[in-house]
């Protein structure tokens, strides 16, 4: 058995700068795509390009860095909802964040869909992390009556991400009504209480 060290923590300086660099990534692959000059993002984040090189040695680290963290932040949404609304209303606002995540997805679809083996572990990420939130937020709404029974967490992501390919307004409203769908004859399907 060979002992692994655990991983280093940052220093404040140097995770404030790794911060900065991955919303500034976010920002600039969403507008410019993942081919965007590494200047351009050093610039947006206010380092230089040494840092970003020195934080993220290959492209393929930064793209799957902003993806992890894009992937986690609408991940942990989903409790801070739940406890702030009913099941339902919580589902339909956590649909609305997940609109937001697949806006800047698309700046990074080009590299997810290349093929390159630097990025095939990110779809079981996505699904391992998204899949049992939302089915939990599912199961919630089902149980309170908010919406019909059986509805897949793996069918719903997909559902939203069809429908949030023509920006981010169009989203909103087409996710709307896919909610209502959701909720229609909810009542009627509830499990007896």
């Amino acid at each position: 058995m060979t002992d692994t060290p655990a991983p280093r923590r940052l220093r404040a300086d140097a995770q404030r700068n790794v911060d900065a660099l991955l919303e500034a990534a976010k920002t600039v692959f969403g507008t410019s795509g993942v081919d965007a000059p590494a200047k351009e993002i050093a610039d947006l984040a206010g380092v230089g390009v040494g840092t970003l090189y020195r934080h993220f040695p290959q492209r393929s680290d930064l793209v799957k860095a902003v993806f992890r963290r894009e992937v986690d932040a609408t991940a942990d949404a989903a409790p801070a909802l739940s406890a702030a609304h009913e099941p339902g209303e919580a589902l339909a606002r956590w649909l609305l964040r997940y609109t937001e995540f697949l806006a800047t997805k698309r700046g990074l679809a080009t590299a997810l869909h290349s093929g390159d083996p630097a990025f095939e572990s990110l779809p079981g990420y996505f699904m391992g992390r998204l899949g049992p939130t939302l089915g939990r937020l599912l199961e919630a709404a089902a149980a309170s009556g908010d919406i019909r029974a059986g509805i897949s967490s793996e069918d719903l992501l997909y559902a939203v991400a069809t429908l949030s390919q023509h920006g981010v307004a169009y989203s909103r409203r087409m996710v709307a009504l896919l909610v209502d769908g959701m909720r229609y004859r909810a009542s009627a399907h509830a499990p007896d209480q």
